[in-house]
């Protein structure tokens, strides 16, 4: 299958050779189309809503959450340990505490392969919900020879109906997901071109982690933030700054100030005491966008996913109780627009085979010793795995960090299940020696990717440690073939019920609001 794919790409490179430069930025002079706000000279662009008129009872503000790498898994978890942290202790399980969304009276399923795989990736499983087609995995809003790109529902919405767009995510705002809602690229990593085609866009808001390669991949082409200000965006890259932005500024361009790893938000057991939350961003979003005629909003929450790559629960279950958050704010705006507002949250796929249970817990879980975990294995890496390297910690001294942190210990009361035995203490003491005798490049044999994926060794066996003790194991460090779960609130909710592929979210949300090609 992958040989395929790179056989069409092969045969399009002649074709795409102005095309893909056309659609990533119009060259000096080339006028762009009323209708897509693309380059005049990109690929035909299709879309697959009919002429259909609008639905009765068609919403007029639209909110589109997406858990990236969030799957039933992650939300069950999420919600399980929010039940174990209200336990009383009196022996007998209460049950979990419900997220927001998972309380919205329609649930459906969406199965989420691609034209690659059964396990997909972001940018084509984002270009399903969003176009109503499926693609190769990287590619974004692109057909299988990259010469044909398609509408989204965003950019339908603008031209059509004069809806304000907004563009939320809490990783780089040109990265896969946030991009499939605005940009058409055969690969994810056109990091350059992708803004590009953010700033032609002219959609109103866009609020979140940083652009990356924002000068290009040689670092020779004017900044993505320039080209935003000169295209009369506000760009906006302090708290206080975002704080001050009103619906007069028009087009925003907001980067949050504490980025953390990669130019991302820091995850959310990792954000600074008074930091703006994914929350936040939505009702500043709201502010902006509130208008009589209409709004769609989408919210990315983008560092589930990163978190289940490094099969780190902890950080995972606190950035899906984040996204939740975020959907509060919106179910709050509902309530004054009860019969204008479609709500829909959902994933574009499950990452890293999350599980409740393990095999070393057998029919047990402890799920409130995940409340141990102060913070997230990126924030360890940086703040303390360098400094052990570079100051030749002892394994005796990096265990009492492990404990501070991570609630991992040698020794204990009886039944304390956070205490170490024998087998893993050995399997953190051979992590600990891994990652002190590397000298940059990981070169690991099969048996140690297992055990490590790609991640720092040490960090990586202390957050499977502490996820086991909890009775959560992970299966993979990549992405799963999994359905996700579909949840919907307001006007048109009843069309999201049952079990369907991934491209009828966008055929639903078409049908209801009547966009067209």
């Amino acid at each position: 299958m992958k040989l395929k794919r790179t056989l069409a790409l092969s045969l399009a490179a002649v074709t795409l050779a102005g095309t893909l430069a056309g659609c990533g930025g119009t060259a000096a002079g080339e006028p762009q189309s009323p209708d897509t706000g693309l380059p005049a000279s990109a690929p035909a662009v299709q879309s697959l809503s009919a002429a259909a008129p609008q639905a009765a009872g068609s919403p007029k503000y639209v909110f589109l959450f997406i858990g990236d790498g969030m799957s039933y898994p992650q939300f069950q978890a999420a919600s399980d340990y929010l039940g174990a942290m209200a336990d009383d202790d009196d022996g007998i399980l209460g049950g979990n505490v419900p997220l927001s969304f998972m309380n919205f009276p329609v649930a459906g399923s969406a199965v989420t392969y691609d034209s690659t795989s059964f396990c997909p990736d972001s940018a084509s499983t984002a270009t399903a919900i969003s176009t109503g087609h499926k693609t190769y995995s990287g590619t974004i809003n692109m057909d299988e020879t990259a010469t044909v790109a398609y509408k989204t529902i965003a950019e339908q919405l603008k031209a059509q109906k004069n809806f304000k767009i907004g563009v939320i995510s809490s990783v780089n705002l040109n990265h896969a997901t946030p991009a499939a809602f605005y940009a058409h690229q055969a690969s994810r990593g056109s990091y350059y071109e992708i803004g590009e085609e953010l700033v032609q866009s002219g959609f109103e808001y866009f609020a979140g982690g940083g652009l990356l390669k924002p000068t290009g991949s040689d670092s020779d082409k004017t900044s993505l933030y320039d080209l935003a200000a000169q295209a009369g965006y506000k760009v906006v890259q302090t708290q206080a700054g975002a704080e001050k932005v009103t619906a007069a500024d028009g087009k925003v361009l907001i980067i949050d100030e504490h980025l953390a790893d990669s130019d991302a938000f820091a995850y959310e057991n990792d954000r600074p005491e008074g930091a703006w939350a994914l929350s936040d961003y939505v009702a500043k979003g709201i502010e902006v966008l509130d208008n009589d005629t209409g709004f769609f909003m989408m919210v990315e929450g983008g560092k589930i996913d990163w978190a289940c790559h490094a099969n780190d629960a902890g950080s995972t279950i606190a950035d899906t109780i984040a996204l939740s958050e975020a959907v509060d704010v919106a179910i709050e705006f509902a309530k004054s627009h009860a019969d204008e507002t479609l709500i829909v949250v959902t994933g574009d796929h499950e990452t890293g085979g999350l599980t409740i249970g393990y095999a070393g817990t057998d029919y047990d879980t402890y799920l409130a010793n995940l409340s141990n975990q102060k913070i997230s294995y990126a924030k360890f890496d940086s703040d303390y795995v360098a400094k052990y390297r570079e100051n030749k910690t002892s394994f005796e001294d990096v265990l009492k960090d492990v404990e501070a942190l991570f609630g991992l210990k040698t020794t204990g009361s009886e039944g304390d299940t956070l205490v170490l035995t024998e087998y893993e203490l050995g399997l953190l003491k051979s992590a600990y020696e891994k990652t002190m005798s590397e000298a940059g490049s990981k070169e690991y044999t099969q048996a140690e990717y297992v055990l490590y994926g790609t991640y720092e060794p040490l960090s990586v066996t202390i957050t499977h440690l502490l996820n086991n003790k909890s009775g959560i194991s992970f299966a993979s460090y990549a992405h799963t073939g999994l359905p996700v779960a579909v949840f919907a609130q307001g006007a048109g909710e009843e069309l999201f019920e049952g079990f369907y592929d991934n491209t009828q979210i966008y055929a639903k949300m078409a049908s209801l609001l009547g966009v067209a090609e």
